[in-house]
């Protein structure tokens, strides 16, 4: 209990300084240009307390050549505005004055994407100096880079999501055409929007003008008309920005079946005593679950077959739900020849992908969104796996979650490696969300695993060369590889390349998880579920 109570605050600790954003210079700066720092206008436009951010430790330990860039240099996350949830994304201009770095592009469209899957409506707070000069080979020209945020501007107003843009600091060059591709504009005094700033204007064609002149907010919502609201500050800015939203119509619910929810009857601080990372101590992930769902009621599916897959029925926050977990507890089991066998907890085994295969096409034949919990160590290897068709059952399983159409969410609770990482609905299988705790590992495999994988291949290689190396020498290699490898499983790196869209508290999973299915219950539409060809 105390490891986890340790960790949690270490994360808790590590997020205080994010928040902190440029430090508190640059913040003193903003305020001295009459400008609220992002988190200060994100504060008071969201109704209190809904704030739900994602993306936190995006560049996390990143570009520290450049002096970092905490959460990448924006804002974002879901909250509720008037009632309504909405994304937000919000330029932070305490960093490197708002540049776009390689990683504030992938998470703004991260964001986008989250958006668009989701129907949310979404509030851009722009206060951007545009591309950050020195990287721009990585921010300027591929499918995840800067221009793909305008692409999905086009996108999100093509199928009917609302965006709103307020633009309450500089927004420049290419950056330009982000609000302008929303539905509203709204600009603050002060403020500045245009292709080209006044130095580039006169250097490109001569021309000597004023800041204002060129692209302030008089100027654009008397002449130009590309302003829609023109704002004296902040303040004012931010209580348009909620009058509007407040007059926002309905659109079609989502088929997914919630009822008035109910907590659950076992208490969750309790998870921290009940989670064990050391494999001599397995847990019951079902003591998990108990604390997760509502009223602790659980359906299970095919409890006596595939016991290292827990499957079943739930329902969390009120919202009717299928759950794939992998159980950490060891299982036995009776293969097709009668045979008794131990099963390793946390193994993936031809029965249990079998059953959850079928599951998740059960689910998505009855409309229920699936909750993904991970502490999976792989598939079965071995003879008696591969004969038992280990790679055919692992197939259908992958097909199965590949091809779902109903929302899925991941949360990586221990361990997530190798094809077991995929079949879970991992990152490349489209998690609506992917939430992991502190103690989550994400690799193709454990530390001490590729540490000794790759150290008896560097000793080959070596021995071959004639060079034999003492067992000092051996452990000294081990152990540098391990060092390297934990550091890369570590959910804070994952979470800094965004492959992690938030870690969470473990007894923050519940609230996590009803945020997200409120998330998905604005996207109505559902496509046909076809899986192709299943190996049999």
């Amino acid at each position: 209990m105390r490891y986890m109570a340790d960790l949690v605050s270490a994360i808790r600790n590590e997020e205080e300084q994010i928040r902190e954003g440029g430090g508190t210079k640059a913040i003193e700066s903003q305020h001295n240009k009459g400008r609220q720092t992002a988190r200060e206008r994100i504060q008071k436009l969201v109704d209190t307390n809904s704030f739900f951010e994602l993306g936190a430790y995006a560049a996390f330990r990143m570009y520290d050549e450049w002096g970092g860039a905490p959460a990448a240099g924006v804002i974002t996350g879901l909250a509720r505005v008037e009632t309504r949830m909405v994304m937000i994304i919000a330029n932070d201009a305490t960093v490197k004055a708002g540049s776009f770095f390689p990683m504030t592009a992938k998470k703004v469209i991260r964001a986008q994407n989250i958006a668009i899957e989701n129907r949310i409506p979404t509030i851009y707070l722009v206060d951007s100096a545009g591309v950050f000069l020195p990287l721009q080979e990585d921010v300027f020209p591929d499918n995840d880079d800067f221009g793909r945020v305008f692409r999905n501007n086009a996108v999100m107003s093509s199928t009917g999501i609302p965006q709103i843009a307020a633009i309450m600091g500089m927004c420049v060059a290419g950056g330009g055409y982000l609000p302008v591709m929303c539905d509203h504009v709204l600009m603050t005094d002060g403020s500045g929007l245009f292709l080209a700033g006044p130095a580039l204007v006169q250097a490109a064609i001569g021309q000597k003008v004023s800041a204002e002149e060129l692209g302030g907010a008089a100027m654009h919502s008397a002449i130009s008309g590309t302003v829609d609201f023109h704002e004296p500050n902040d303040d004012a800015c931010l209580a348009r920005i909620r009058s509007i939203v407040e007059k926002w119509g309905y659109r079609r619910q989502s088929p997914w079946d919630r009822k008035k929810p109910v907590l659950p009857a076992l208490a969750g601080e309790e998870i921290y005593g009940i989670y064990e990372s050391s494999a001599a101590r397995p847990y019951d992930i079902k003591e998990i679950i108990g604390r997760l769902v509502d009223a602790s009621k659980f359906d299970e599916y095919k409890a006596e077959y595939g016991k290292t897959l827990v499957c079943g029925y739930a329902r969390i926050g009120g919202f009717a739900v299928g759950i794939v977990a992998n159980q950490k507890m060891n299982a036995q089991s009776t293969d097709h020849q009668g045979h008794k066998r131990v099963e390793f907890g946390g193994v993936i085994y031809t029965e249990s992908a079998e059953k959850a295969a079928r599951f998740i096409m059960d689910c998505n034949q009855n409309l229920l969104p699936l909750v993904f919990l991970h502490d999976v160590n792989g598939f079965m290897v071995g003879r008696d796996a591969e004969w038992s068709g280990i790679i055919k059952a692992g197939a259908k399983m992958v097909n199965a979650v590949s091809n779902s159409v109903v929302p899925k969410i991941t949360v990586i609770i221990g361990g997530s490696f190798g094809a077991g990482h995929y079949a879970m609905c991992g990152k490349a299988y489209d998690p609506r969300f992917l939430f992991a705790w502190p103690t989550a590992k994400y690799a193709v495999m454990s530390g001490d695993s590729a540490a000794g994988t790759l150290v008896e291949i560097k000793v080959r290689q070596l021995e071959r060369g004639g060079k034999v190396l003492s067992e000092e020498e051996k452990k000294e290699l081990y152990e540098s590889v391990k060092q390297s490898y934990d550091q890369q499983t570590d959910p804070r790196y994952g979470a800094a390349r965004l492959w992690i869209d938030r870690i969470i508290d473990p007894m923050e999973t519940r609230d996590a998880i009803v945020t997200a299915l409120e998330a998905c219950a604005l996207n109505p539409d559902v496509p046909e579920f076809r899986v192709g060809v299943l190996q049999t």
